[in-house]
């Protein structure tokens, strides 16, 4: 009785929320569409705007679409947009509220070097920060060339430098007497290291901390070409690493510019705009474009890569991934369209499943023997199967901070055999067939042939990664080989072993491909998403197409909204279960804070 109570509840239950959502997502779909038929759904730009950016709210690189409808403003938007209103006389200038505890340093990169184009054009930048609490300094390197930075007199500069965290989880398992095994090609693919290790190996320690060193030198650099009481890089390394400091002293050391409130920033960027000056949030602000003008495509990527339709994402929450097929279809419906002169992949991935990899890299393949040229624009990473996928293009383009590389293999299970005999829990198996059939079972540990037929299947993968990369960068295998041991790289390292072609962020890649394309440089041109952005009731559409009924959306995954470690947890425990298997081609990425 008490079981089909719970049942009959949670079925009600389900039909609630199921009932809400569907009137939440109809309403708002027909409010969309109504808005769509209004003279008035566009923002007129002020004739004396400040276009406003709030970087306390999260910038991901490309736009991410919920049940909800878009989070925000993605960072790919703001490079566009900047960009976009450099020519537009209406536009005076930038105001710019900074994160105060810590940004992806690409991210901070790519907003700096288009904040830097911007005041090119003439137009100032002010920016105010309650604080740079955090000790990361990419949330300051992202502001750093700022005109004028005001800093709240009752805040800290606390920027020190970079600190890579990695959680070893190999005396947990020896306590549990679980028995992690992991096959990796080579060393540095030390991915599986968390689960075996209790420490970094020296491969491990030497990639991490030469990552971070290079972060840490490019953004001293950029500190003292900012900064104008700054001479040098050794300068502002000295100054980050006699972090913290007052307000004040931040002043006497060229930090920033004013002490003040939040209030005074903005009343000094809207004086300074004009007796008219408004402010504009840039979502708000929409770029013109001519119907005739040609079109570059746009294919974006963000997350891990996995096989088929990219199902097991959460329409709930900002978690997004590569899916193959779509990102396939996508790049197959592009290169199919006569009206796109060239292709733009935008990648932001630590990497993913080896199978989906490889059917991206066909499609790119396809598209390049289609005659569309292909411009690779990484983000915050492109790695292991995200460099994969862009092996094979024309032209490859990161940013000194991107993450890249990691050209390696890595795969393995955790047998929990002793650990059942801990609490009495008994695990039988019966089988047909050969002794390969439980190389991913996760109660018996592998026996030397089994473990031996895997990391055969391990090496065939490596061999086709690494020879993916010798032709598609026209680089000797045996080269490859030397750095293809799985170890991370900047964008500033990859452009030294051959890995990218240029440094730049998006707007460098729309150069590109209009050289590419043979497109005039000064010619004006239309960037088109493929696929398009779902709309909120295509996301509900395909929601419940999968699913037939929301029981299959648990309150976990509601909660998943909300900002609390707890959810955080819940999602990357849920997506590394949905990857396992198939996660070949993952990057070591350590915490960086």
């Amino acid at each position: 009785m008490r079981t089909f109570l719970l049942g009959l509840f949670g079925s009600i239950t389900g039909l609630i929320l199921f009932t809400i959502l569907f009137f939440v997502v109809i309403f708002g779909t027909i409010a969309a569409m109504m808005a769509s038929f209004s003279t008035d759904n566009v923002a007129t730009v002020p004739n004396q705007a400040v276009l406003f950016i709030d970087l306390t709210e999260p910038l991901p690189d490309q736009t991410v679409i919920t049940l909800f409808g878009p989070t925000g403003t993605s960072l790919v938007e703001v490079v566009r947009k900047l960009d976009a209103a450099q020519t537009d006389d209406r536009v005076k200038g930038l105001f710019i509220r900074a994160n105060p505890y810590g940004m992806s340093p690409a991210v901070a990169e790519e907003l700096r070097l288009s904040i830097k184009d911007f005041q090119t054009a003439g137009k100032f930048v002010i920016v105010h920060a309650q604080g740079f609490e955090g000790t990361s300094p990419s949330n300051y390197m992202a502001v750093s060339a700022a005109d004028t930075i005001y800093l709240q007199d009752t805040t800290t500069f606390s920027a020190a430098g970079y600190r890579a965290e990695v959680g070893f989880l190999g005396g947990v398992f020896e306590k549990f007497d679980a028995k992690a095994d992991f096959v990796q090609f080579y060393e540095y693919k030390s991915m599986g290291n968390i689960y075996t290790e209790e420490t970094f190996t020296e491969p491990h320690r030497e990639s991490t901390l030469s990552l971070i060193t290079s972060l840490y030198d490019t953004v001293a650099a950029y500190t003292a070409e900012d900064r104008a009481k700054i001479a040098t890089a050794a300068q502002a390394k000295q100054i980050f690493e006699g972090a913290p400091y007052s307000a004040e002293r931040a002043l006497e050391l060229g930090l920033v510019d004013e002490l003040g409130h939040y209030h005074a920033a903005r009343e000094a960027a809207k004086t300074r705009a004009g007796e008219k000056g408004k402010f504009m949030p840039i979502a708000d602000y929409d770029i013109a474009f001519k119907s005739g003008a040609p079109v570059i495509a746009v294919v974006g990527g963000q997350g891990a890569i996995v096989t088929g339709d990219g199902g097991a994402a959460n329409p709930f929450s900002q978690e997004t991934l590569i899916a193959s097929d779509t990102m396939s279809e996508a790049l197959t419906k592009a290169a199919d369209d006569k009206n796109v002169k060239a292709i733009i992949i935008r990648v932001d991935s630590p990497g993913g499943s080896a199978i989906a990899s490889d059917q991206i890299w066909d499609a790119v393949n396809r598209a390049k023997a289609a005659g569309k040229p292909i411009i690779i624009s990484m983000g915050q990473y492109a790695a292991s199967g995200g460099y994969y996928i862009a092996a094979g293009a024309d032209r490859i383009i990161a940013l000194p901070t991107t993450i890249t590389g990691s050209i390696g293999v890595v795969g393995g299970k955790i047998a929990l055999e002793g650990t059942y005999e801990k609490v009495g829990y008994n695990v039988e198996s019966l089988s047909v067939g050969g002794d390969y059939t439980g190389v991913y079972s996760s109660d018996e540990p592998w026996d030397v042939k089994t473990r031996s037929a895997y990391v055969d299947m391990m090496e065939d993968i490596y061999v086709d990664f690494t020879n993916r990369v010798a032709n598609g960068r026209n680089i000797p295998i045996a080269q490859v080989r030397e750095i293809a041991k799985g170890r991370v790289w900047t964008g500033e390292q990859a452009m030294e072993i051959g890995l990218i072609d240029e440094y730049g962020g998006m707007k460098t890649a729309i150069a590109a491909a209009k050289k590419a394309a043979n497109i005039d440089a000064d010619t004006k041109v239309r960037l088109r998403k493929f696929p398009p952005d779902p709309t909120p009731g295509e996301v509900f559409a395909e929601l419940f197409g999968a699913s037939a009924k929301m029981g299959s959306v648990s309150w976990a995954d509601i909660a998943s909204q909300m900002d609390t470690p707890e959810a955080q947890l819940y999602l990357k425990l849920r997506r590394d279960l949905l990857l396992r298997q198939d996660m070949m081609l993952l990057a070591p990425l350590p915490d960086i804070k």
